[in-house]
């Protein structure tokens, strides 16, 4: 986000922004990269389309180059750049700035098993970088940080949440992404990614429930998501034949209308079937007995609709013994109804049985932060 704030800012070819090829180290993959970033065709064969490479960029005043993914780069993608911004100086006296963006993990500096290499070129290069900094590491955000982005979020979605206060929930969503799943290294900090994905995951649920204000309930039953269950999978599977899903009130009522419609319309058209009729219309008053029995079974239906307390979802799947023992889980979900089950598997198949359905499903409950684990979930009849 920053990179592609910098190059709207600065100008798409004064600061030119390239991603690092990968799997390949060839370095005309890269030059390939400048040649498309800078507009122009790949035509002619790369020993002639090298040499003008610089001249482009001199003719396009870029004045930096940021390389993206830069811990994929190969020895001569390195010393392809190097070759360019020695050229850039000693035939066109352009100094070409030069950012390589590099993920790493702890206090690792990537690129510099290669940087320190005895070789004279990797001296060269070595000696070119920022004398006070040549290395910088982009830290997480701190509380203050993450209030200042919320802010900033709230004036991003103010049209489709006019009444949107994000900044209220700083404490807990600082909280919640600081948890030692999300921050192993107990930095303090917040990383941009798990914050744009708590927010928008919350702003998508509050806008899917018409509501102008997101809720601190959604806030953390996303957050819940990132934390206990981001390396759950989840398997997207379509229900069976013989799995019924269960019917809600509203639905039954509209079923129960549509018997006293079709009772009305059976008697107005007659069957077909000459035996049924004769059953049906032996006289009028029969006839008139037969509709008045329909419509007072379609009231009481609608006065008691059935309520089943049984959950319908079942399933039976083949799983592996060795990876179930492994695994260290000892509880599925029911997609349907979120009750929870401990899994026995019989030779080598896992069965959800038929089971009463969960009371109260609450997404996110004490004891589930406090354990910190992560539960299966069963979908469409199969377990992860």
């Amino acid at each position: 986000m920053g990179i592609r704030d910098l190059v709207k800012t600065a100008g798409s070819r004064a600061i030119l922004a390239i991603v690092t090829p990968k799997n390949n180290e060839d370095e005309q993959a890269l030059g390939d990269q400048l040649y498309t970033a800078l507009g122009l065709p790949l035509r002619g064969h790369w020993r002639t389309r090298k040499p003008k490479l610089m001249g482009h960029l001199h003719q396009y005043g870029t004045q930096c180059l940021i390389v993206d993914d830069a811990h994929d780069l190969s020895l001569e993608h390195l010393m392809f750049i190097k070759e360019i911004t020695d050229q850039g100086r000693l035939q066109y006296d352009h100094p070409l700035g030069l950012c390589l963006v590099a993920a790493g993990r702890g206090n690792t500096i990537p690129l510099k098993e290669t940087l320190d290499l005895p070789d004279p070129t990797w001296l060269q290069f070595r000696r070119r970088l920022d004398k006070m900094n040549p290395f910088c590491r982009i830290a997480g955000h701190t509380s203050e940080e993450v209030r200042e982005i919320l802010a900033a979020l709230e004036i991003v979605y103010r049209e489709l949440f006019p009444q949107l206060n994000l900044r209220r929930w700083t404490g807990s969503i600082y909280t919640w992404l600081t948890q030692p799943v999300l921050d192993p290294a107990s930095s303090g900090r917040v990383t941009m990614d798990y914050l744009m994905k708590l927010v928008t995951t919350a702003l998508e649920w509050t806008y899917q429930a018409g509501e102008t204000d997101v809720r601190a309930e959604t806030l953390e039953v996303a957050a819940s998501l990132l934390v206990l269950r981001r390396d759950t999978l989840r398997l997207i599977d379509g229900a069976g034949p013989d799995i019924e899903a269960p019917r809600s009130e509203s639905t039954e009522q509209k079923q129960a209308s549509g018997t006293e419609v079709e009772g009305v319309s059976e008697s107005a058209n007659p069957p077909e079937n000459p035996v049924q009729a004769q059953t049906l219309h032996t006289d009028k008053g029969d006839q008139i007995s037969s509709e008045h029995a329909t419509s007072h079974s379609a009231v009481m239906d609608q006065k008691q609709p059935t309520k089943s307390t049984k959950c319908t979802f079942s399933g039976a799947v083949p799983i592996d013994l060795k990876r179930f023992l492994e695994s260290d889980v000892a509880l599925v979900e029911c997609p349907d109804c979120a009750a929870t089950r401990t899994l026995e598997p019989h030779g080598g198949i896992l069965r959800f049985k038929s089971h009463d359905k969960r009371k109260t499903a609450t997404p996110v409950t004490s004891k589930r932060w406090a354990r910190g684990k992560t539960d299966w979930d069963v979908v469409g009849g199969e377990s992860k």
